[in-house]
């Protein structure tokens, strides 16, 4: 006879069977993926033993894409078909991209839209690469973890905007992987040390990765982290670290002309010189095969760090504003290093004296957000219905739409927790308007013109009526991912649309680590230009009210001498709202708020009157009584 199964309402019959999850740092130099083993998050190694997948692809015509160190030896070689850094390029139009791919020495498709790499191997996006990065990964956790991916949690800077979390989504499904979360790569290394070290206080995670630099501030109490305040640059990492070295080499060796190759090849020493100076005061680079004239060149870790340290500057001051912006008065109680590049003996010593306090390097700084990434992966596939870990993220950037006058009027705004659902009502602004149109903005800014354009949708079958009417609900839906969905919903008719916001690209470089200083240092022009606005549009609503009103009743219920007043004192405010005084264009629609007040309430008089026309008082008492 057999037994029944019989299992606790939403629990497994087999409570030894576990979803296989595993977290996934996609970086711009190595990528990691992890796994929890035996009630711990561990890296997963190769069957060479390496945990270190370089985020590299070479695309020959004469093979299959090749990924990682493989890749690195062709790179020298075969440098256009070698594409590395690529996270760079996640979510980019052409145009925004073409610096960097000439940086990179590589070949752009022609056209305009998003990126495409042109390799003997074909034409190949940066959602294709990364793609081919993940399935290594992915066959790597299924040959370690001996059966298939159920989910990941997958890695991305901080500053990623939707187009490029999209992206990171896209490139996950070519991989056959299954998204459970995209997560903050700072917040992944907080949950790491959340868990391990049981701290509690305000955090700041310093990444310094390959390509990109984040800082986030994070208050985490009793098992909850909360974000409370994101930054970084997009167009800075230890990348860029090299980059310095690399043009330093080329001046003290009179700048030679390198070829594509020799240029890879001169990363390369670089990035191995910047290494050994972490543990050495001076090496040498040897530069036989790298440049032309072959040699050796000894620097000091003294001269190393005077050519970085413009580049360490610039990331404490975007761990200034984000103090600022987190509204912080007393020091953070740790500091979690984040990214090969905070092994630098500068970077750690410039850290800690501009917080006060030595930085928490007890997890590998390179392993770390994978770490992060196994641990949530296995809370959102289940693994641990006890785990009591909250992760609130935060929105980067400020969303809201545009209204009439050029205004950007915020409906979720920065550094608000996500998931999150808000929504504002807003009317027509002209008689018998029966459609809207919607523009979503992203940005600090007053103006529209000095925000970003995300996207446009239209709301049609609005009942015709009179200005101000109608009630139309706007609603902003930001997911756990970061992706934002807008619908718009007329409440009488019900009419509704929406749009999930997908933009064709991302922010270019100059426009992420530009959008938040511009916001501080233009704060007072933006101040009055927003009040010209406003009281430009309070001016044009009076008047196109009044042009309305004067040719509706304005021969029955005023007089010659008063049509003239209104008209003369209507043409001076037309005047003046073609100006810039927004004190007197205030002044003077006070004025003709004031001449019109009667002719408004004579026309209210005749309203009533026409209302209450041929209905007898009887049959009002009628109607009132009970």
């Amino acid at each position: 006879m057999a037994l029944l199964q019989i299992a606790e309402p939403g629990q497994s019959p087999l409570p030894h069977q576990v979803k296989r999850a595993v977290g996934i740092d996609l970086g711009t130099t190595n990528s990691l993926v992890a796994a929890m083993r035996g009630g711990r998050a561990t890296v997963l190694p190769d069957e060479s033993g390496a945990v270190m997948l370089p985020s590299v692809v070479n695309y020959s015509a004469d093979r299959p894409p090749l990924v990682g160190m493989g890749a690195v030896e062709l790179g020298v070689h075969r440098p256009a078909d070698t594409l590395m850094s690529i996270k760079r390029f996640m979510g980019r139009g052409s145009e925004d991209a073409l610096a960097d791919a000439q940086r990179s020495r590589y070949r752009l498709a022609e056209g305009q839209g998003l990126v495409r790499f042109v390799t003997s191997g074909g034409e190949v996006s940066p959602v294709e690469v990364s793609a081919d990065i993940l399935r290594v990964l992915r066959r790597r956790a299924v040959d370690t973890l001996g059966g298939d991916i159920d989910g990941a949690v997958i890695t991305v800077p901080a500053y990623f905007d939707e187009a490029q979390r999209q992206a990171t989504k896209d490139a996950a499904k070519l991989a056959g992987l299954r998204v459970l979360r995209l997560l903050n790569e700072p917040t992944a290394a907080a949950v790491a040390y959340g868990l391990d070290s049981a701290e509690e206080g305000v955090i700041a995670v310093y990444d310094l990765g390959g390509g990109t630099f984040d800082i986030s501030i994070l208050r985490l109490q009793k098992g909850v982290f909360e974000v409370l305040a994101t930054g970084g640059d997009t167009a800075l990492g230890g990348d860029d670290l090299d980059a310095a070295l690399a043009d330093w080499v080329l001046e003290e060796s009179g700048s030679p002309t390198l070829t594509a190759g020799q240029f890879r090849q001169l990363q390369a020493a670089s990035r191995a010189a910047k290494e050994r100076l972490t543990d050495q005061q001076e090496v040498d680079i040897d530069l036989q095969g790298v440049l032309p004239a072959g040699g050796t060149l000894r620097i000091t870790r003294d001269t190393f760090e005077g050519l970085i340290l413009p580049l360490v500057k610039r990331t404490l001051r975007a761990c200034r504003k984000c103090l600022r912006d987190a509204e912080l008065e007393a020091a953070v109680d740790n500091i979690v290093m984040v990214g090969g590049s905070t092994r630098v003996p500068l970077v750690r010593e410039a850290v800690g004296e501009f917080f006060k306090r030595s930085p928490l390097i007890d997890i590998d700084p390179d392993q770390v957000v994978a770490i992060g990434a196994a641990i949530q992966a296995d809370i959102l596939a289940g693994n641990r219905p006890e785990g009591d870990l909250l992760l609130l993220d935060v929105i980067p950037l400020s969303l809201g739409i545009e209204t009439m006058g050029g205004l950007v009027e915020k409906i979720v705004p920065r550094n608000t927790t996500i998931p999150v659902s808000r929504a504002q009502e807003f009317t027509t602004f002209k008689d018998g308007q029966t459609a809207l149109a919607v523009h979503i903005l992203q940005g600090e800014r007053e103006m529209v013109s000095d925000c970003r354009s995300l996207a446009h949708f239209e709301l049609r079958g609005i009942p015709p009526m009179v200005a101000g009417a109608a009630r139309i609900q706007v609603t902003f839906q930001v997911d756990a991912d970061g992706l934002l969905n807008v619908s718009a919903r007329e409440a009488i008719t019900g009419a509704e649309a929406s749009i999930t916001v997908k933009p064709s690209f991302g922010l270019s470089d100059e426009e992420i680590t530009g959008m938040l200083q511009a916001s501080f240092s233009h704060a007072a022009e933006d101040k009055e230009a927003r009040k010209l606005a406003e009281e430009r549009l309070a001016a044009w609503q009076l008047l196109e009210g009044l042009k309305s009103a004067l040719k509706a009743d304005g021969e029955a219920l005023l007089s010659a001498e008063e049509r003239a007043a209104i008209a003369g004192q209507m043409t001076d405010l037309q005047a003046l709202v073609e100006g810039q005084d927004a004190q007197a264009i205030h002044t003077q629609t006070e004025q003709l708020g004031r001449l019109s007040e009667a002719f408004a309430a004579r026309r209210m008089d005749k309203s009533i009157r026409q209302a209450l026309a041929g209905v007898s008082l009887d049959s009002l008492d009628d109607e009132v009584t009970p």
